[in-house]
């Protein structure tokens, strides 16, 4: 089945790609069909997610697939949220993300932060009935970058449990553990069940 995933960044579409490889959908990106994003106007992941799901299907007649997810620190009155990806200005980067985020945290000891992603799947932009799924990551935030490997937080965001940051592992084993892998699993189930 050929599934618009409504994103345009590199690395989350890579990361869809390999967690839903096994149920068989085929999935493209916004940049296969030259579209830009929906503009995210929501205070919450939920609204969102359907809305860029509502948005992506609409443009291309398939079935959708959306993500909204960002990094939830309490020590920040759960900043970055929903404005993860621009966190640092409309035109921001990873590494200007990441750097506002470390000033803004310079002072606190309370370094305690999750990952949170809902993830929609709609058959078709008036679907009445969309599937949501949710997955949260637990860790904290480091005083300083450790890894080169993931994208966007993952060199802040350590993990006790696995004496690394988010950037330092593996893919597979970031896929397993990671909010967006939880929250894909939660979605399959739901599709299998539905099927």
């Amino acid at each position: 089945m050929q599934v618009i995933f409504a994103s345009g960044n590199a690395g989350k579409v890579a990361e869809m790609q390999q967690l839903l490889r096994p149920v068989g959908f085929e999935l493209t990106s916004l940049k296969d069909f030259g579209l830009e994003g929906a503009a995210e106007t929501a205070t919450s992941f939920v609204e969102n997610a359907l809305i860029k799901a509502r948005a992506a299907a609409l443009a291309t007649g398939l079935a959708a697939i959306a993500d909204d997810s960002g990094l939830v620190v309490p020590g920040l009155n759960g900043e970055p949220g929903v404005f993860s990806a621009r966190y640092a200005g409309d035109q921001a980067n990873d590494a200007s993300n990441n750097s506002k985020l470390l000033d803004q945290m310079a002072e606190l000891d309370d370094r305690r932060a999750h990952f949170f992603c809902c993830l929609v799947f709609l058959q078709h932009a008036t679907d009445p009935t969309p599937k949501i799924a949710f997955g949260r990551w637990d860790g904290e935030i480091l005083r300083q970058p450790q890894g080169a490997g993931g994208f966007g937080y993952d060199p802040l965001f350590y993990l006790p449990s696995e004496n690394a940051s988010a950037a330092q592992l593996p893919a597979a084993a970031k896929n397993q553990l990671s909010h967006r892998g939880r929250a894909c699993r939660a979605l399959l189930s739901q599709l299998q069940d539905n099927a």
